[in-house]
């Protein structure tokens, strides 16, 4: 399930049913959405998507690696 505001150029993405989570900012503008019982990602926020993002993507800059804290 994904929902785009494109008023303030967000993307909220939910790995299935959105449920409690804590986040984690990963990179700039990237945040991830983790349970806190399993540890499993839920979710992804991508701010500035259009702008950032679907640049990076469409000139091929390096993917964007995440590193998830083990805590």
């Amino acid at each position: 399930m994904f929902f785009y505001d494109k008023e303030s150029d967000v993307m909220d993405i939910s790995l299935g049913k959105p449920k409690v989570a804590v986040s984690e900012e990963v990179d700039d503008d990237i945040v991830v959405r983790i349970d806190p019982q399993s540890r499993e990602i839920v979710g992804f926020t991508i701010i500035n998507f259009v702008n950032v993002f679907l640049k990076r993507f469409a000139t091929k800059e390096k993917p964007i690696e995440l590193t998830l804290s083990s805590t």
